[in-house]
């Protein structure tokens, strides 16, 4: 498998650590969000989104994070990502959502890139609409998160799930643009246990060859 990636884009983070909590092997094709590489002619034929991540497997290419994480539970289901029972399986689709549908898109590096041109905003003003959104996102996750905890160590039950290889990238996010996590004890609490995991070592941004 070839995953298509840029160290700090937080939906390629998600896949790298499903990737590593399965315990695939893969080769990174760095794309430099930031030197515009994603919208190169050659890239756009096999990705016409022109986005991160996009994962190649014998031929099949496919996008999107939440997609491929899908595709890989499904062709490589050891060990799960989702719960066997089918409620259990929605809320923890529902809450991984929350984070990559709701939260990560208004923090995305090209509504970011919108927002300082052609708009106008100058850097502070750009930290805080993420600040705010962020912020905004995590007071419900937070209830969530309290609410379907098993362990205080995963946002849902006693394992590593969907939800959880959502909710690392955007505390580095959060992190990045120097949220105030205080009132999220409980997501900051089950972020640290994650993120002294292998498979999510592994993934963190700093570590891929193409890290700044």
């Amino acid at each position: 498998m070839r995953l298509y990636t840029f160290w700090r884009s937080s939906a390629a983070y998600r896949v790298r650590i499903a990737l590593h909590v399965k315990g695939l092997e893969f080769e990174s094709v760095a794309k430099q969000l930031t030197a515009g590489e994603h919208r190169g002619e050659a890239y756009l034929a096999l990705n016409p989104q022109g986005l991160v991540p996009a994962l190649e497997d014998s031929g099949f290419v496919l996008a999107q994070s939440l997609a491929i994480i899908e595709y890989l539970e499904d062709t490589h289901p050891e060990p799960a990502l989702l719960p066997a029972e089918p409620r259990d399986r929605a809320l923890v689709r529902s809450l991984a959502q929350a984070i990559a549908c709701d939260i990560h898109p208004l923090n995305n590096l090209r509504v970011l890139n919108y927002l300082k041109d052609p708009l106008g905003h100058d850097p502070e003003q750009v930290s805080g609409w993420v600040r705010h959104w962020i912020g905004t996102g995590f007071r419900s996750l937070e209830t969530l998160a309290r609410r379907h905890t098993g362990d205080g160590r995963h946002v849902f039950g006693a394992s590593v799930t969907m939800a959880d290889v959502c909710l690392v990238p955007q505390l580095y996010n959060a992190r990045r643009f120097q949220c105030d996590l205080a009132p999220f004890p409980t997501l900051a609490a089950v972020g640290a246990a994650l993120e002294a995991l292998p498979a999510f070592q592994r993934a963190r941004p700093e570590a891929q060859p193409d890290g700044g």
